[in-house]
Formats: C-alpha cells, structure tokens, sequence
C-alpha cells in the first residue's frame, strides 16, 4: 500500500505545493488566499489529463501549476465566496467543464456545465472519482472519493470534514445534525481507517485519526 511516500499535506499560502504520486494519479495541493484555502491539481498518469477541486483564489498561483498540460474540469465543492475568487478567470484561461451539485450551482459564479449528484462518477483521464454528496455546509456540498483499491481510498471533503470535526454549520442545529448523519453513513461507515482526508482548508487527516471523537463531535453539537 503506497499513499505517497514524503508527502504531508502541509502547505502554506505562498509556498510550494505539496505533491503525492500515485500509480494512476498525481495529487498537488497548494494553499491560496486570506482564508487559506486548499486547492487540488490532480492529473491522470495515464493520459495527463486534469481536474482541479476548488479554484478559490489566486488565479495566477493556479495557472502555473496547470502549466501547459491544460485543464479539462473544475470542480467546485460549494458555494461558498472563498472557493471560487479565481473560478471565473481559470475557466476562460482554458475552457475547462464546470461541476458541481445543482442545489448550490445557483450561487457559483460560472455556469455549472455538468451537474452532479450523490454516486455520480466524474473522470479524469482512465482516473474514476465518485461524488458524496454531503448536506449540511452547504446543501449542495460534495466530496470526491477516489478509491484505488489497495486499502487507502482518497477523499478530498471541501469544507465538510477537517481535523478535529465537521465542517461549520453555522449554529443550525439542524444542518449539523444532518452533516453529522451524512459524515457517519457515507464517509465514517463504508470507508477504512486508512482513508485519507484532504480538505478545503488546513492541514489533511485520516479517517483513523477522526473517527474516535465521532460521539464527542455530537455531544458539544459543532
């Protein structure tokens, strides 16, 4: 089982990108702009083909790690302002497809070209990532999982998981406890320990980390 050897995860505003490779996929992330958000390049070693997760910030940080390779999807993980300041601009730099869940696609300030729902595939090159929708954050929040096989799946969250609990619901008992029941049933339940979790800001996390304070996330209630 290889998860990347010499990769962390732990990557700053303005500096290097942080890269795993993968045998069919390489995984780069980088953070971007005053809310240090994390975007993530991943290209098929197949074909070369990319997609990147959240084009939230610093459009020229994201074009030069595209590079000449070109991009063929952005993928916005919600709708919130701090993940899309450069989704306008990286699209009409290289006419990539545009996803994201309809019920957030409202608010996302480029048209979603390809609308996606709870156990869609979305493709990269021979690369498969399956969507979790995940309600709660947002109500059209979504998660990629990408699962090679070997025991170590990858799932990149957005803002509904990071270390230490889920993401912010914003004091509506309701979404968090609807957050908390979607983390449980897709995420916590189906996945293995070994996952790892890359999320929209900070530092990545596993789900062997998490999973031991799931009753003390529900007590305090955020």
């Amino acid at each position: 089982m290889n998860i990347g050897a010499g990769y962390t995860g732990d990557v700053i505003v303005g500096g290097p990108a942080d890269v795993r490779e993968l045998p069919d996929l390489t995984i780069t992330k980088v953070a971007v702009g005053p809310f240090d958000n994390n975007c993530y390049l991943l290209r098929c070693a197949a074909t070369g083909e990319q997609l990147l997760i959240d084009a939230a910030n610093e459009t020229g940080t994201l074009l030069r790690l595209i590079g000449d390779t070109g991009l063929s999807t952005v993928v916005t993980t919600h709708r919130h302002g701090d993940h899309v300041q450069a989704l306008v601009d990286v699209v009409a730099a290289t006419g990539a497809r545009t996803i994201a869940h309809p019920l957030d696609a409202p608010e996302i300030p480029v048209p979603t070209t390809d609308p996606v729902q709870d156990g869609d595939e979305v493709r990269v090159g021979e690369v498969t990532l399956r969507v979790v929708h995940l309600v709660g954050h947002t109500p059209g929040s979504v998660a990629l999982l990408y699962d090679q096989g070997d025991g170590a799946p990858h799932l990149f969250t957005g803002d509904c998981l990071f270390p230490g609990g889920p993401g912010n619901t914003f004091g509506d008992a309701k979404a968090f406890s609807t957050l908390m029941g979607d983390l449980e049933a897709k995420i916590f339940r189906p996945l293995p320990d070994t996952t790892w979790i890359y999320p929209g800001h900070g530092k990545d996390t596993t789900l062997g980390v998490e999973r031991p304070h799931l009753a003390e996330w529900r007590a305090r209630g955020w």
